[in-house]
């Protein structure tokens, strides 16, 4: 591990996780950042949890020296849990940069020497990564890359590192910004209601003319999100419908093209291939049946080489129909939440249309 670098070095960077029940993650982030070079400390704020997280804490501090842990016992009315533990570790960093990343994250060795080389190499105020997915599981490696393919078309890349483009977006999982930059904006604090706390930021950074990096990140950093079907349904649900904006447009063209190119397509060729091998099928079946595989052969060529382009093996292209087909109900779901239901639970809080959040134990 490197030791930490003296308070107030130029280029220190404060890494600082919010933690709720992260027993089985926080140790692997905590040691991935700490190893890291031009880290001058790691703040964890443990927020409320009731597993092993806060034991695991105080046996690494011993052996850590640049982990320092901070712990939560309430949530403030009108505040997000993960924006308010964001918030609080910042008021105590001390880095000229802050390195806001999730627990779920581990992080390779030389990713942040070669991303704050990145970032300051392109004046960069805030730099942010799609962190390569792990998928172990059948529904994993199903609905998650799908996810991201329709998630990199509404922010893609390119166009939120255009300063020219007002599309702005960032992943939590990954943000790295100037302290200055992040103090001008007001801070976790001025997004402190919002579910989308990081692409909430990332547009006040970007419409105070802050320059803003995005970027495919499987080489420097790697997720596992979810580990439970039940946790992937919630996590998914509270994120989508914002994602889209709130718009109900976007969400239909989404779900109108998912319908019809990763479903429709693919089961009517099935369907009429087994008329035609059962001896029911007629010259002009046979001709849409054609048309169907040719559409669905060039649907999935696409998928996987969207899915490459992100970093994903394009071996996962063979769940293509089983993703289309969760995350159908899943943005119904979320939309669902929002629009009627008055909103989503999320780490045992319930969170209000409104964004406001409030504790339920």
């Amino acid at each position: 591990m490197s030791p930490a670098m003296p308070s107030g070095e130029q280029g220190a960077v404060s890494v600082i996780i919010p933690a709720r029940n992260e027993e089985m993650n926080i140790e692997r982030v905590v040691r991935s950042v700490a190893a890291q070079t031009h880290v001058q400390e790691v703040i964890v704020v443990d927020d409320e949890s009731t597993d092993r997280t806060g034991e695991i804490l105080a046996r690494l501090r011993d052996e850590i020296p640049a982990l320092r842990t901070i712990r939560l016992d309430a949530l403030p009315e009108g505040w997000t849990g993960k924006s308010h533990a964001a918030a609080t570790g910042a008021e105590r960093a001390a880095g000229e940069w802050l390195l806001f990343t999730d627990a779920d994250t581990e992080h390779l060795p030389g990713s942040l020497e070669a991303l704050l080389a990145r970032a300051r190499g392109e004046n960069a105020d805030l730099l942010s990564l799609s962190p390569g997915q792990q998928t172990l599981t059948w529904w994993e490696k199903a609905i998650i890359p799908f996810v991201f393919v329709q998630l990199a078309k509404l922010f893609p890349f390119e166009e939120v590192s255009d300063p020219a483009s007002p599309r702005a977006a960032a992943n939590g999982q990954y943000l790295l910004i100037r302290r200055s930059v992040y103090n001008k904006a007001g801070g976790h604090g001025a997004v402190r209601s919002e579910i989308l706390d990081d692409v909430e930021l990332a547009r006040r950074v970007k419409a105070a003319g802050g320059k803003l990096v995005f970027l495919p990140g499987p080489e420097w950093v790697r997720t596992r999100m979810y580990r439970a079907f039940g946790d992937m349904w919630q996590g998914w649900s509270k994120n989508l419908y914002l994602l889209y904006g709130r718009k109900l447009w976007p969400m239909f063209k989404a779900l109108a093209a998912t319908l019809v190119w990763d479903l429709l397509l693919p089961l009517s060729f099935l369907i009429l291939a087994i008329l035609i091998i059962a001896g029911r099928g007629s010259g002009v079946l046979f001709v849409v049946a054609v048309l169907c595989f040719a559409g669905a052969t060039l649907r999935k060529w696409k998928y996987r080489s969207k899915l490459a382009g992100l970093g994903f093996d394009r071996r996962l292209a063979s769940y293509q129909f089983a993703g289309a087909g969760l995350f159908v109900p899943l943005l119904l779901n979320s939309a669902w939440a929002y629009s009627v239901a008055g909103g989503v639970c999320w780490k045992g809080r319930d969170y209000q249309t409104s964004g406001q959040g409030r504790g339920r134990e």
